[in-house]
């Protein structure tokens, strides 16, 4: 059977098992899974891993104390090629959301809490490899999910297993959902959460005002340094998120704080950006008002490397195969495949469905577009396991 025969096979398959994944994802979209609550969060795990088992994964699950389990289902098979799935089972939408807001049905869009970011691409990765099973086609060494419950907060205890478990295979692809203009990533900018902090000395504002010693005022000198460091034209972002300082008006603020953050899309850009701002901090911008700053790299970049690149072409000629074009894009925002790009393997992400309008109240993905991409996302393993 040829590349294209193998194509209709996939899609015929996936078309007559659409209602079977519409079935599964209001399942899954009913159950709350919010970041904190591990309880919500386990309920999704607990499902995924009765299902992967059901075809045929070896899973093994990693608790945490504060959050929900990460799960790592693995098959083994008599060919060639690595190939890992990366998500998470996390959502940012409290207990009670999915009672107030089930999934629908607007035209074309399916709508609910966790639709696009990311129950329907957990989906097109069980439907891809049970689509591969089901025509023999499963000819790879190794297939793997990694589902992490942490993917939505910045304390993130799931981060070693995910570089660690990366290492291990030839392509990593992540079940984020597509851009909304169907585009998959390519290249993502690496990210670091800084937090400073000014220390003043308190005073009364109306009789001795001059005995104080500002913080909130040493912080906005630094505010306004900080925006002019945005390059936006090298892809050099700067964003003060969170300002805190005071008590009360008539008092001289003798604490303040920034929490702000930093990206871009190289490693260099990031050490020599983190200088800078270090250096800022190193100087009183008011009298007797010192810094204390503290950060953290939260995303490491995701350079659009040769490896990358070979994989992204892969795609267009498959995505092609299916009668739609695509094309890889670059973006500011951090996901996990970055780690696996860290350690050297080459990743895609947004394999999932095309959707959308992630963490809010109108979150969608695109009914049409789940065959033709969970058909892409299958015809990719295949690729790894034949060597391409």
């Amino acid at each position: 059977m040829d590349s294209k025969a193998h194509t209709e096979a996939l899609v015929a398959w996936l078309d007559a098992h659409l209602d079977d994944y519409l079935r599964d994802l209001q399942t899954l979209v009913a159950m709350d899974s919010y970041s904190p609550d591990r309880e919500d969060v386990n309920h999704v795990v607990d499902w995924l891993d009765q299902r992967l088992r059901g075809m045929g994964f070896d899973v093994y699950r990693y608790p945490q104390p504060a959050n929900g389990d990460n799960l790592l289902a693995d098959r083994r098979g008599s060919g060639r090629g690595r190939i890992l799935l990366l998500g998470h089972s996390d959502t940012v939408f409290p207990r009670g959301t999915t009672a107030q807001r089930p999934m629908t049905t607007q035209g074309d869009k399916i709508l609910g809490p966790g639709t696009c970011d990311m129950k329907g691409g957990l989906l097109a990765g069980i439907y891809a490899a049970a689509a591969l099973d089901a025509l023999g086609l499963a000819d790879y060494e190794r297939l793997s999910f990694l589902i992490v419950s942490d993917e939505e907060i910045d304390d993130r205890p799931s981060i070693p297993l995910i570089r660690e478990t990366c290492r291990e295979f030839d392509a990593v692809f992540t079940l984020e959902a597509a851009r909304e203009n169907g585009d998959i990533v390519v290249e993502r900018k690496g990210a670091r959460s800084f937090t400073a902090e000014a220390f003043g000395h308190a005073a009364h504002s109306g009789v001795e005002p001059e005995k104080g010693r500002n913080a909130i005022v040493a912080l906005a000198h630094q505010i306004i340094a900080l925006e002019r460091l945005n390059d936006l034209p090298h892809g050099i972002s700067v964003n003060v998120g969170v300002v805190e300082g005071g008590r009360m008006r008539n008092i001289v603020p003798d604490y303040a704080a920034l929490r702000f953050e930093m990206r871009a899309y190289t490693q260099p850009d990031l050490d020599r950006l983190t200088a800078q701002i270090l250096d800022l901090f190193a100087h009183e911008t008011v009298p007797g008002v010192p810094f204390k700053v503290s950060y953290v790299q939260t995303s490491p970049p995701m350079p659009r490397t040769p490896a990358i690149t070979a994989l992204e072409t892969a795609a267009i000629a498959i995505a092609s195969e299916l009668g739609f074009a695509l094309k890889g894009a670059s973006t500011g925002g951090a996901a996990d495949a970055a780690f696996a790009a860290e350690g050297g393997v080459p990743a895609l992400d947004g394999l999932g469905p095309v959707g959308g309008l992630d963490h809010g109240p109108d979150e969608y993905i695109l009914k049409s577009s789940i065959v033709p991409r969970t058909a892409l996302l299958a015809r990719l393993i295949m690729t790894i396991a034949q060597g391409g």
